[in-house]
């Protein structure tokens, strides 16, 4: 498969404890905002964020594109799924940039799809993962995976390839999946224009969906985990939906749900001090 380079961004001081983030499909590392980034700095960590595979400035791969409707039926009909890579691979990408940074242990923070890589590094690494927090994740299970009916239509459609298309796709993907008492278009289409111009790689998105269903179900192996973790969820998670976080918090012995009420599968600004609050409170509870 050869190399894979991440682009990534680190703030804070180094010797404070690593934060590591871990965005979600085809969302490149400015998918975290920038006050929720400066505020866990404020909180004593020191914060990493970066491009996975396939995604913004990290390497691209040179794959063939994949049909992804047919490993999605494939997948929930039971059958094998190829894939070009797994999140085992993404997660060991994470354990490279890591390595590169000097960071033995980090505390991780994975937000959907990026939630599953942070399960997968806890299960494949325990070592290195001081914490553990999926926000808005599932464990893998196909019963918990599927989005309501009328957003698995647009889960599987590729985006418009140019740009303006492909913020008006964005935008219309907050309205259906967002927040709803919190939808901020402009904030929206501001975020999917840097994104864009930072590298749009839909055959990318494409192969990373197919990565979480190549990968199956991490159920068992979320049961064996001896880590802190906390699960955190939106009461109005249409994409990822809140029977995903409990079945995950159900499954790691010891995890601490937390549900939050409105939030649906994005980040407004509403939420960002829950999600503070709560992850700095795990990390202090592992000292």
């Amino acid at each position: 498969m050869g190399e894979i380079e991440l682009a990534y961004e680190t703030l804070g001081e180094p010797s404070d404890p690593t934060l590591l983030l871990i965005m979600g499909l085809g969302a490149s590392a400015i998918a975290w905002p920038d006050e929720m980034c400066w505020a866990f700095v404020g909180r004593g960590f020191h914060v990493v964020r970066f491009d996975n595979r396939d995604c913004g400035r990290s390497t691209v791969l040179a794959d063939r594109p994949v049909d992804l409707a047919t490993l999605a039926m494939s997948f929930f009909s039971g059958g094998t799924v190829e894939a070009p890579y797994r999140l085992s691979d993404m997660a060991s990408d994470t354990v490279g940039l890591l390595d590169a940074l000097g960071v033995e242990r980090a505390h991780v923070l994975g937000a959907s799809l990026g939630g599953m890589v942070a399960q997968t590094l806890a299960i494949d690494h325990p070592t290195r993962v001081a914490s553990l927090t999926s926000l808005m994740s599932t464990t893998g299970e196909a019963d918990v995976l599927l989005p309501d009916a009328d957003v698995l239509p647009l889960l599987l459609t590729p985006p418009p390839a140019d740009r303006n298309g492909a913020i008006a796709a964005a935008v219309h993907w907050i309205e259906v999946v967002g927040s709803p008492d919190h939808l901020d278009r402009e904030a929206a289409a501001d975020l999917a224009a840097r994104a864009y111009d930072r590298g749009f790689h839909p055959e990318g998105t494409v192969r990373q969906l197919a990565a979480v269903l190549a990968s199956g179900s991490r159920a068992d192996a979320l049961a064996q985990l001896r880590l802190p973790t906390l699960v955190i969820h939106g009461t109005e998670d249409r994409l990822l939906r809140p029977e995903g976080g409990r079945r995950t918090a159900e499954l790691v012995p010891g995890a601490r749900l937390v549900e939050v009420p409105g939030m649906g599968h994005d980040l407004p600004p509403a939420f960002w001090s829950v999600i503070v609050e709560q992850v700095t409170a795990l990390a202090a509870s592992t000292a």
